[in-house]
């Protein structure tokens, strides 16, 4: 995959939000994770109020730089050196798969993903716009009693 942008490329007037995805250690995340051009990144778009979506560990950049502390948050549910590091970085951690505070959206592991792309447009556009396009990808609205079929 070839990126669009670099970090420092990026004109945050230009962006809506942010998405940051989690990573593991031994690929190198918490260095890429950890750089001063996305936490500067990361402290431009909490300043303007925008929506910062992380996914799993994504959610250790955000508390890095500083937009998660004094708030509510969450990471990656089966570590608690993870959890700990939020709880460091002046986190109140909870135990819910996705967390939102004000503009700041986190999550506890991969599979939460989704929902946190859906909490993202609904953020963005609407309840109904998320429902169209959960419609659209197959996602069931409820489950069906086959006894009332």
């Amino acid at each position: 995959m070839e990126p669009e942008y670099q970090l420092h490329e990026i004109d945050d007037d230009g962006f809506d939000a942010i998405a940051i995805p989690g990573g593991m250690s031994r690929a190198g995340f918490y260095e890429d994770a950890f750089d001063e051009r996305l936490l500067r990144l990361i402290q431009k778009f909490n300043a303007k109020n925008k929506i910062i979506a992380s996914v799993c560990v994504g959610a250790l950049a955000i508390a890095k730089s500083g937009a998660l502390q004094g708030r509510t948050g969450t990471t990656y549910h089966l570590s608690s050196k993870r959890q700990a590091q939020l709880l460091e970085m002046g986190v109140h951690v909870v135990q819910h798969p996705i967390v939102v505070d004000g503009n700041i959206i986190t999550s506890q592991s991969p599979a939460t993903a989704i929902n946190v792309a859906f909490t993202l447009i609904e953020k963005l556009t609407s309840r109904a716009n998320v429902e169209r396009i959960k419609e659209g990808m197959g996602f069931a609205p409820h489950s069906i009693d086959p006894s009332e079929m």
